[in-house]
């Protein structure tokens, strides 16, 4: 007698195996998940809060993933999402409330602050969308550019495009605040 639990009703015993485990994939990704939604948030709970909810979704979704190996990629491409939506929610909700008090910054926060980091992360965050995630995904993440062009759905010669292109505007902003 084969037991099928609940959330898994309706599916084969083989297409279970196919799904992947989401205590695996949360345990192997979610610090890079924060980092990463960390560039496009000011607030390390507010970036939490992003992983968790494309957690979330992506538990809802999981089944219908074509390519186990891709949840990763899946996974990013929900918390740059998130991230672009939290940050447009917050531009209407920032003129009808105070701003809220900063983090206590850790100890690594601290490190990162330097005048010469805050300066790639200000550049960083002028560039165009499509240049800033390729050039997020590549240095910060350490994503290759099949990896990137998989995440963002784009060719990868349109990566590197956006790669060459928003490290050019990197190297002149960077250049000029020296």
């Amino acid at each position: 007698m084969e037991v099928v639990s609940d959330s898994m009703e309706g599916t084969s015993a083989a297409e279970a195996t196919d799904v992947p485990d989401l205590t695996t994939l949360f345990d192997t990704e979610a610090v890079s998940l924060t980092r990463l939604a960390r560039f496009y948030v000011d607030d390390t709970t507010a970036a939490e809060d992003l992983v968790q909810e494309a957690f979330i979704r992506f538990a809802r979704t999981r089944g219908r993933l074509r390519d186990p190996d891709r949840a990763a990629a899946y996974l990013r491409s929900i918390v740059i999402n998130l991230a672009r939506d939290h940050n447009r929610r917050g531009l209407v909700s920032l003129r009808h409330r105070p701003p809220v008090a900063p983090d206590a910054p850790s100890a690594a926060e601290t490190a990162e602050q330097r005048a010469e980091r805050r300066a790639v992360v200000d550049a960083l965050r002028r560039l165009p969308r499509r240049q800033r995630d390729c050039v997020t995904l590549r240095y910060y993440h350490d994503l290759s550019v099949a990896d990137i062009a998989a995440t963002l759905g784009l060719s990868t010669n349109t990566v590197k495009t956006h790669l060459q292109r928003g490290l050019d505007a990197l190297a002149t902003t960077l250049e000029a605040h020296r």
